[in-house]
Parts: C-alpha cells; structure tokens; sequence
C-alpha cells in the first residue's frame, strides 16, 4: 500500500519590509509586509513587472532580499540558502529529466532527503495517484501532454512534503480547457492534504478559481490584499476594479448622504448604494459587466454598438454619454439588434464606488 503523503509541517510566511533591488536602482519589491497562512492557497497576481514572481522567488531562496525579513514558520530565513528553507517549487517549465521515468523523476528529490529505495518508490507511488497518474510510473516525459508532465512536477514538489509549496506560472503552458481542470486538480490537493501554498499568476480567473486570498500588487508593491469575493466586489482603487475581472468604469456624482449610503447619480439615473467614505461630488463607479441590466426600469439611455454571440451568453458593446461599456447578458434566445436603443440599471448587488483614483 502507497504511503500516504500529510501536510502536518505545512508552515506560515511572512514578510517584514522586504525590498529586492537589482543593480543600483531597479526597485522589483518595495518595502513589503505579507503574511501567507498555514494551510491556505495565496496567490500573488498583477501584470508583467510587478514583482510577484521576484517574491516567490525570494520566498524559495532563488532571490535574496536587499533589506527586510523572510520568516517561514518561526524561523528566519531571510539568509538561509534555497537548499535549508524546505520549501518546494513548481516551475513553469516543468523542469522534468527527459531521461527518467516519470517515477523517477518525481523519486528524485527523495533520495537527498534521508530516504531508502523502498520508502521513495512507495513514496514516489502515492505521489501519482495524488495527481491521478497512477501507472504512468514507466513512461517517460516525452510520452505524457502537456498536462500530464505538469501533474508529474507537483507530484515531484509533492513527496517532499515542504512547509511551503510554490507555484510559478504553472498554467502558462497548457490549452485552456486544460487549464481549468489542472488548476481544480491543484486546489483539490491543497485543501486534501491542507498545504501551504504560495501560487504566482497573472490570469485573474486563474486567481479568483484557486485562492482563499490574493495579493493583487502593482509597481513593485501590494495594492490590496483580500478574498477573492472581497477583491471583486469592493476593490480599494480603479487598477484592482478592472485588473481583477473585467469592470466598467463610470463616472457618477454623489448627490446626497444618508449615514454610510449614498445616493448617486448617472446620467440623470438614480441610485443607493455603501459611500465607502467619499464625501458628496464626482466619483468613479466599478460595475462588472455582469452586473448592467440592459432594458431596466429605470436606468440610463444607451445604444448598442456591438453585439457577440459567444454560445452560453451575449456578449454587447453599449455606448452611453459618457463612453462604451461591455455588458453580458444570458439570454441568447432574444439578442438585441446592433443600433438598438437600451435603457441601463444596475443589478441589485451592481456597482461599487471607488475609494481611490
């Protein structure tokens, strides 16, 4: 019988005002403050450049920080090598041996860790049947998709059973039906064995499938960190709004306060909804394209300028006085006609001011 693989070791990460500069002046991380629970998936999202990746990086040892502290655990590892954080990594490029067996390949990191032949093959087994590969032991990694060699390199990171396990990019390479079953094949680990997972990515779909929070960061720095529920529904700023999901961006005037509700107005549409602190004026809603009901009473006047069948929704371009929106809408039986004339509201749980920017 296959050992069975536990996630009792898995640790916390923190970060205490960690900066990682490259050469003189190339700020990749500016001054940050994390912390990454035990047994929970954390994501680290934002576009090219962010710094998310120099992050995991230095949480694995492959980058040192230029000022602050990395604590895995209790423990300091801020000057600890990669080889002393016991922690695991799953690389975008898979990083398999094309000359060994997917067994061993994913028995190699056991044979350094204290244990014996028998203890690594069982090991190696039950790594496997965790990823769903059992009896693909024998093939090589030229013989497996895509898909299948992934799941090889975190049944490899797996059988280690680190306090920390990193992702980076790990979806990057796979089609996207393949994507999706992968990233629930992952996150159905996780919470099985209850590991502690730091995971890198730059799709938001991606994020809001797999997380129980993400760190959303931008220009070297963290611009909000929450649920995926809390970053979708109340982004802090603009940049969150639409990197998180698409979101419409539109301009409305604070007309009156009533405790913590506001009353809006759009293009003569009124509208009560949480203030989030903003004092009557000109502010900036957030509505997920979702969340606009076309040929609602009341609402806004609008036109449509482009109409998508995309098989389970319509997709439409719409364009109001102050610019276009991109609204869905499921029913694909009665598609509204290119020029048609639309009145817009805002489904109930709808739009969200924008504290900042």
């Amino acid at each position: 019988m296959a050992t069975t693989l536990i996630s009792s070791r898995a640790a916390p990460v923190s970060f205490r005002g960690v900066s990682k500069v490259f050469g003189r002046d190339v700020v990749a991380v500016d001054k940050i403050d994390l912390d990454v629970p035990a047994g929970e998936l954390f994501t680290l999202l934002g576009p090219s450049g962010c710094g998310k990746t120099t992050t995991l990086r230095m949480i694995a040892g492959l980058e040192m920080a230029t000022t602050g502290k990395i604590f895995i655990g209790d423990k300091d590892v801020t000057l600890l090598p990669a080889t002393d954080r016991d922690v695991s990594m799953v690389f975008q490029s898979y990083a398999l041996f094309p000359h060994m067996t997917v067994l061993e390949n994913v028995a190699y990191g056991l044979k350094f860790s204290g244990f014996g032949k028998d203890e690594s093959r069982s090991r190696a087994l039950a790594g496997l049947d965790l990823v769903g590969l059992k009896g693909f032991d024998d093939r090589l990694p030229s013989e497996l998709s895509g898909g299948q060699q992934q799941r090889v390199a975190v049944a490899r990171a797996l059988v280690l059973e680190p306090q920390v396990l990193l992702f980076d990019e790990p979806l990057s390479n796979l089609d996207a039906k393949l994507r999706r079953q992968v990233r629930e094949d992952i996150r159905a680990i996780q919470q099985d064995l209850g590991l502690t997972v730091v995971y890198v990515t730059h799709d938001q779909e991606e994020a809001l499938a797999v997380s129980d929070e993400i760190v959303v960061m931008r220009n070297a720095s963290i611009a909000q960190i929450g649920t995926p529920r809390e970053l979708y529904d109340a982004p802090v700023d603009s940049f969150v709004a639409d990197f998180i999901g698409e979101a419409n961006l539109i301009p409305c005037e604070i007309v009156a306060l009533d405790g913590e509700m506001a009353q809006i107005d759009v293009d003569g549409y009124r509208y009560k909804l949480p203030s989030r602190g903003l004092a009557k004026g000109p502010a900036t809603l957030a509505v997920r394209p979702s969340r606009l009901e076309l040929n609602a009473r009341p609402g806004f006047k609008g036109r449509v300028l482009k109409a998508t069948y995309v098989g389970i929704r319509m997709e439409y371009t719409v364009e109001a006085s102050f610019g276009t929106m991109f609204v869905v809408d499921e029913d694909v039986e009665h598609p509204l006609a290119i020029d048609t004339d639309v009145t817009i509201g805002f489904a109930p749980s709808g739009p969200v001011l924008i504290p900042q920017g």
